[in-house]
């Protein structure tokens, strides 16, 4: 360092603003000779800065002064008019040449906030070719006009130098170590235009810094996921898929580093909707995810507790929400932590727009706020948003686009597999405790609970343990509990299958009573007829399980009344052994209006579309759609409905076997109702002797071998046309017959009934 003649001069503003954004003192062309471009300005003893200098015309700045701008004079503590001791300044090139530059950077105008993504490698292509040669110190203040955009205030954090005598002497200079050559931080130091710039966003700034040669932050980067997470201790179980898929579309890309991120030009996920049947661990799935993260608490809220009875109250409760994720992308911009806010019920304030009566409009500008906030013009990166529902098809549509609730995981029914897993998780204590008894297979409770929900299945846990607990209570004059229950209370196999059989049952379950109701004097098979019924429905119902096809199989079974169509439906139901079963009759509807009929049947087929294996039992179906001979008058809108949802094939992955029964097959075929159907079956009345008898036989406490080989005389070659529903009540008539004449009037009934033509007809 060269050290020239020190001379007293005075402090003086910077002429112009175009001179004072070069950050250089601005001196006057005969004060310096030409070689001199640096020089050293000290304000007081120990006190030294090193400026770059600009030489100016004549006339713009008094001989004998320096121009300072106000970010200099404030820097070095100058005052205008300030004698000041100057003297030139020659850089070293060995030493002081610096290889790397990081500048905080923030707008000059603190309260500017813009959304703008400003490019740092841009930025540092532009510093370097304004500022190239520039003396810089660290804790230096420079102002930076970025392609005018708007002026940005840049403070010098570290400054880093390899000395070029190191790099010529190779290992021998780099203190006898081979390798390469660490550079060395410094105070101060000059740049090049090959210089390394960085840029990191000062704290608290609204500057929106994106690119390369964005600085990192130097705090050790926290990881999303939170290190003590464990998944089996979650308490959620058969929900490895959708967990893992939630996973895959909204955390994966939280997990990587802001830079590579920004890389690839990805935004992260704002929004996840849970949805699926009561019962199927949303909530808790929900609430789990907080846990998962390393995040901020996360805010649970229930949708009716947004609605505020004041105007405009409801839409101030959305923002409140979102005003602490506001504040801190503010300030902290892409290292801003992850905000979770949980709307459970969110079907209570985000119904389609212009669905909810009344004039208030509350319903539609509470959606119209939270639309905004998730991602409206102002959107933030470091939200998001769980909502949860019963009732996907009552949201509003606009919340479901991607870019909100972008993520739509249906939480199910959970298979074989989940049961097993959920049963585990609530048997854990039990097992630990050595409460849990050794006959108790909870993998064979798995195969038994079809269509059970996670909620169901605790239900029965709880269930079976006060089984076991009731055991140990006497019930006297007082009630009491046995001393030694402590000891001797364990759950055991009976207790979970009185739980099963008494206790619990499943709402996505089998109509096992209704099927039973119909099935009470059982099958009797009378003839080929019966059996030919029973073996086509088994093939159908084996087309419906299997993988091919579109997942739909629907039959109708049609014939005369009282021929068994609904005994034999309900058989084949009964076979198919799918673990969702309903049965949906006209008793049921009585007094419907056609808009609650609709509604009654659309729930029974989107109930069956959650279970991957479905059957759906439609009785009388001329019933159902309100027919009626005279007239003839029946029920469009219904018509209508059960033609689309016959038609509809079940979702991607589902079987669907639809079984529908009628006696008016001409009518179904006058609506275009035939054309809908699979297959339809015939089923018909009883017609020859052989077939009466069989039925007969098959009830051995009415007649005798005699009686019915004297029936059989007298019926053979007559034709008969009985249904087995009529037939069955007058075998049940005849038992209260006496037996002297059982035979005799139990013929002169079916004469009367219809059953047999008077005139005996050739074979």
């Amino acid at each position: 360092m060269s050290i020239g003649q020190s001379n007293i001069m005075k402090a003086a503003k910077c002429p112009t603003d175009e001179l004072s954004l070069k950050n250089r003192a601005i001196v006057s062309a005969g004060d310096f000779p030409p070689d001199v471009k640096y020089i050293d300005v000290s304000t007081a003893p120990g006190q030294h800065f090193i400026f770059y200098t600009e030489r100016t015309m004549a006339g713009e700045i008094n001989p004998g002064t320096i121009g300072f701008s106000l970010l200099q004079r404030k820097w070095a503590t100058l005052s205008i008019n300030q004698d000041i001791s100057v003297k030139p300044y020659h850089f070293e090139r060995s030493s002081e040449v610096l290889c790397s530059i990081a500048l905080e950077v923030d707008f000059l105008q603190k309260k500017t906030v813009t959304h703008e993504a400003y490019d740092s490698d841009q930025m540092a292509r532009d510093f370097l070719l304004q500022f190239a040669g520039l003396a810089v110190t660290v804790g230096q203040p420079l102002v930076f006009n970025f392609q005018d955009k708007k002026l940005l205030c840049l403070a010098v954090k570290t400054l880093e130098v390899i000395d070029a005598a190191v790099m010529a002497g190779g290992a021998s200079s780099n203190n006898g170590q081979s390798g390469p050559v660490e550079p060395k931080k410094v105070n101060f130091g000059r740049l090049l235009a090959n210089t390394v710039v960085t840029f990191e966003k000062a704290e608290g700034s609204g500057l929106n810094l994106v690119g390369r040669s964005k600085g990192r932050v130097t705090a050790v980067r926290q990881s999303i996921i939170n290190p003590d997470w464990d998944f089996g201790r979650m308490g959620i179980g058969g929900l490895d898929r959708e967990f893992n898929a939630i996973f895959r579309r909204a955390f994966a890309s939280r997990v990587f580093p802001p830079e590579v991120v920004e890389q690839l030009g990805c935004k992260h996920v704002k929004g996840i909707l849970l949805y699926g049947p009561p019962g199927t661990g949303k909530t808790l799935m929900a609430r789990q995810i907080g846990t998962m993260l390393n995040a901020r608490e996360p805010k649970i809220v229930n949708g009716p507790q947004i609605l505020d009875k004041y105007v405009g109250e409801s839409e101030a409760n959305v923002r409140r929400l979102f005003a602490d994720a506001e504040e801190e992308e503010k300030r902290l911009g892409p290292a801003s932590g992850l905000h979770i806010i949980i709307f459970d019920e969110i079907d209570a304030i985000c119904k389609a727009r212009g669905t909810v009566g009344g004039n208030s409009g509350v319903h539609d500008t509470v959606v119209n706020q939270l639309l905004a906030k998730i991602d409206g013009v102002e959107q933030l990166n470091n939200i998001l948003v769980i909502g949860m529902t019963n009732r996907r098809d009552m949201i509003d549509e606009a919340l479901l686009r991607p870019g909100r609730l972008e993520v739509q995981m249906e939480i199910s029914l959970p298979n074989e597999e989940g049961r097993v897993q959920i049963l585990n998780i609530h048997t854990r204590r039990m097992k630990e405790f050595k409460k849990l008894a050794p006959d108790v297979d909870l993998r064979e409770l798995g195969v038994k609970t079809k269509n059970y929900s996670g909620a169901e299945l605790e239900g029965l846990v709880r269930a079976a343990q006060s089984t076991a607990m009731n055991r140990l209570i006497k019930a006297a004059s007082k009630v009491e509990v046995d001393p030694a229950a402590m000891e001797k209370l364990m759950v055991n196999r009976e207790d979970f299958l009185h739980a099963f059989e008494n206790d619990i049952k499943p709402a996505f379950g089998t109509a096992a009573e209704a099927l039973e109701n119909y099935l009470t004097r059982g099958i009797i098979n009378w003839g080929l007829p019966v059996a030919h019924v029973l073996e086509d429905g088994a093939l159908y119902t084996e087309q419906a399980r299997g993988a091919e096809g579109s997942g739909l199989v629907s039959v109708l079974l049609e014939g005369p009344p009282n021929a068994g169509k609904t005994a034999l439906a309900a058989k084949l139901a009964k076979l198919s052994d799918f673990p969702f079963v309903k049965v949906c009759t006209p008793d049921e509807m009585v007094g419907f209006t056609e808009n609650a009929k609709c509604l009654t049947i659309r729930k029974y087929f989107d109930d069956a579309y959650r279970s991957t294996f479905s059957c759906i039992l439609v009785d009388n179906i001329e019933r159902l759609l309100d027919y009626g001979p005279i007239g003839p008058r029946y029920s469009n809108l219904t018509l209508q409905a059960l033609l689309v949802l016959l038609k509809k094939p079940p979702p991607k992955g589902k079987k669907l076997l639809i079984l529908c029964t009628t006696s008016r097959r001409q009518v179904l075929e006058d609506m275009e109702m035939l054309s809908a159907f699979t297959a339809v079956l015939h089923v018909p009345n009883l017609s020859t002797a052989e077939h009466l008898i069989a039925v007969l036989e098959q009830e051995p406490d009415v007649f005798g071998r005699n009686e019915l080989a004297a029936i059989y005389k007298r019926l053979k070659g007559r034709r008969i046309f009985v249904g087995i529903k009529k037939l069955l009540d007058l075998i049940d008539l005849a038992r209260q017959m006496d037996p002297q004449v059982r035979m005799l009037k139990f013929i002169s009934k079916l004469e009367e009934e219809g059953a047999l033509e008077d005139a005996t007809v050739a074979h």
